[in-house]
């Protein structure tokens, strides 16, 4: 059995599975980000603390990329481990295989074995939240891409800054990944706010927009439905490429079932099979995704990297 880890720029948390493959939190500590001795030492004692009986191998999900030949990490918000090899480094210090998977696809195994999407083979989970990202399981296994990426919808640029003609050209908002155009800038909580300004000339958050939208205000409503419709057409020729059963929906948006609910509605009268049943739903584990995720990591099907 695995020592399981939700590695973010914030905490370092960990846990075990019990019998059902639910992932509790057992132990957490700050992140050691700008430390790589540090950061290994704290992972160290933290493996330390797990019962013998869930030391088997431990089994890591972070918000960052290991490439599957090197093990080097593109990260961002943990800047010690910028290129490092961690499952590498890790191994060499607890003897035991250590297995590195990005955040997006363990919500995807998250939701595939103890989920919404249990039962399914092929998941295509989301997470809009600041920004927009997805993972992928295919008959039962993460898709792990060239250089480790893979599942991520939000980036390129392929939005229509009319949503359909539904709205006035908004132009379009530069990305963090260096392109313009990317639905992450118009799909999550800061893309509505960035669509929700570029309509209306106000600034305003997005849990705001949402309260103001389910109270009818006029404004908000035209916010929503523009955001959903760019949503709903990007995610429609993914759902159209992947055949996924299932679309979990994670992070900080997957509170607000009626969003969901209405990307779902938008999305189903777009692609090409017919779901007689809710294609885009809130995802079961939000605030313990990663560690449930990584305890269905397996070192017999990839290691080092996933």
């Amino acid at each position: 059995m695995p020592v399981c880890f939700d590695i973010g720029g914030t905490n370092i948390r960990s846990g075990w599975p019990d019998q059902d493959g639910i992932v509790q939190i057992a132990g957490k500590r700050p992140t050691p980000g700008d430390s790589l001795d540090g950061f290994l030492t704290a992972m160290v004692e933290m493996v330390q603390e797990a019962p013998a009986a869930q030391r088997d191998y431990v089994a890591i999900s972070i918000a960052g990329f290991a490439d599957p030949k090197t093990g080097a990490l593109t990260i961002a918000n943990i800047p010690c481990l910028k290129g490092e090899n961690l499952s590498g480094l890790l191994e060499a210090r607890v003897n035991v295989p250590v297995i590195v998977a990005n955040d997006a696809d363990c919500l995807a195994l998250a939701e595939a074995y103890a989920g919404a999407a249990k039962g399914a083979q092929n998941v295509f989970a989301i997470v809009l939240g600041t920004g927009v990202g997805g993972g992928m399981v295919i008959n039962g296994d993460i898709v792990t891409g060239f250089g480790g990426i893979s599942g991520e919808w939000g980036h390129g640029p392929v939005v229509d800054p009319t949503a359909g003609g539904m709205v006035e050209h908004m132009g379009y908002f530069q990305c963090g990944c260096g392109q313009k155009g990317c639905l992450d800038t118009v799909g999550g909580a800061r893309g509505m706010e960035n669509v929700h300004k570029a309509l209306h000339q106000a600034e305003l958050g997005a849990e705001d927009i949402l309260n103001a939208w389910r109270q009818g205000d006029a404004a908000a409503t035209r916010t929503i439905e523009a955001c959903t419709e760019m949503v709903a057409r990007v995610l429609s020729t993914f759902v159209n490429a992947l055949g996924p059963e299932s679309v979990p929906v994670g992070g900080g948006l997957a509170h607000a079932n009626d969003l969901i609910a209405e990307i779902d509605r938008r999305v189903r009268t777009m692609v090409l099979n017919t779901y007689d049943h809710p294609l885009v739903v809130p995802a079961h584990h939000v605030k313990n995704a990663g560690l449930v995720g990584a305890a269905y990591l397996r070192p017999n099907q990839m290691r080092g990297v996933a």
